[in-house]
């Protein structure tokens, strides 16, 4: 039996990148996949088709879980359409990196509107039928720049170290009613974003990696697929890295 079979799963931020990634094996194990975008009903549909092409069940939600009712309209949505939710993975997220110095307000705040509100939102509204089921798996995307902070990532740092405040308050709230909350803080994963990169930095950072490679969306969503179905049934409030051993 597939590790996910018969879940409906949200996730956010899945057009690209480790979203994408998780909601591709999220499909391989089973689940239905609602998923969040903004902008191209066309790449929605093309991801759809996508999702679907590999045997399961996807849809797109054109949702901004960064604005509260949006997210609990997100969630009226899925629930109409799926009649249940198992799993949320808040993986909405942007950098605006800067020296703190030159760091602009707005450069602040639509960080942590993104990356840190949008996980407020979207757990806030799925509380509800989570407890009506008294069930459930909330993975939250923290990044291992929220565990050791970095120069020039004041406001994403915070943001992410706030997800592990979030997760760790979430499951301590939630145990009782057997709704999971954990955070995942990936390391370098090499991504399309990484790609542009220059190869000599890219590989500097390789170097410097105990593993001696970069991670890959892979690496991040088998844990995911992990912390969202029951063989982690009696994991809750953690922070797990991958890594590499970059944070040993």
């Amino acid at each position: 039996m597939k590790l996910l079979e018969g879940k409906v799963a949200i996730i956010t931020g899945a057009s690209r990148g480790i979203g994408k990634g998780i909601a591709e094996s999220f499909v391989r194990h089973g689940a239905t996949v609602a998923f969040t975008y903004l902008s191209s009903d066309e790449k929605a549909r093309a991801l759809e088709q996508e999702l679907s092409a590999q045997g399961g069940v996807a849809k797109g939600f054109r949702s901004d879980a960064s604005k509260y009712d949006s997210a609990h309209q997100l969630v009226d949505d899925v629930m109409a359409e799926f009649g249940k939710i198992d799993i949320v993975v808040n993986n909405a997220g942007i950098t605006r990196d800067n020296l703190l110095m030159r760091m602009t307000e707005e450069q602040w705040d639509e960080i942590m509107e993104i990356n840190l509100k949008s996980a407020f939102n979207l757990t806030k509204a799925v509380i509800k039928p989570m407890l009506k089921a008294r069930s459930g798996s909330i993975v939250n995307m923290s990044s291992v720049v929220g565990v050791k902070g970095n120069g020039g990532q004041a406001n994403y740092a915070a943001s992410k170290a706030g997800m592990i405040g979030f997760t760790k308050s979430v499951a301590a709230e939630l145990g009782s009613r057997n709704i999971r909350c954990n955070a995942i803080a990936p390391g370098f994963i090499e991504t399309e974003m990484t790609g542009a990169l220059d190869e000599k930095v890219v590989q500097g950072w390789r170097d410097a990696i105990p593993l001696k490679r970069g991670g890959t969306t892979e690496d991040v969503a088998n844990l995911t697929v992990f912390l969202a179905s029951d063989m982690s049934a009696y994991i809750t409030g953690q922070v797990i890295n991958v890594d590499g051993g970059m944070l040993m």
